[in-house]
């Protein structure tokens, strides 16, 4: 039986392992066919779209690798915008509406709200926080 899941990810990019750990579930699960819908980056989570990190040479490009997960299976990338705004990520909107130089919201990324993963929570078989 093929399940659609809808992942929280609450660890930022580099500094534990709930990123990596959410990142290699992802796989794993779309792997075995079944359906990720949605993975929304909430509180140290929305570091995972700040196309600004480089990473050690010899360290996983985590923002890329959720872009590129996103764009192969057509997964939602939500970051909570409250959450992003707070740790200085922001696309194109929300740094003009908020008078900010510039954007670093990593193409693939969505700035949302809480609505968003309520809706994404109510639509999947299964919800998994990392």
């Amino acid at each position: 039986m093929n399940l659609n899941y809808c992942l929280m990810v609450t660890g930022p990019a580099y500094g534990n392992q709930r990123a990596s750990s959410a990142l290699q579930f992802a796989q794993a699960l779309l792997a075995c066919s079944h359906r990720l819908g949605t993975v929304f980056f909430y509180q140290e989570g929305v570091a995972n779209a700040n196309r600004l990190s480089v990473p050690a040479g010899d360290e996983v490009d985590l923002v890329r690798a959720w872009h590129d997960l996103a764009q192969r299976y057509r997964v939602m990338l939500h970051v909570c915008v409250a959450a992003a705004l707070r740790r200085g990520v922001t696309d194109v909107i929300q740094a003009s509406l908020q008078n900010r130089a510039g954007d670093n919201l990593q193409p693939g990324f969505e700035l949302s709200g809480l609505g968003t993963l309520a809706q994404a929570v109510l639509d999947c078989d299964r919800f998994i926080q990392f």
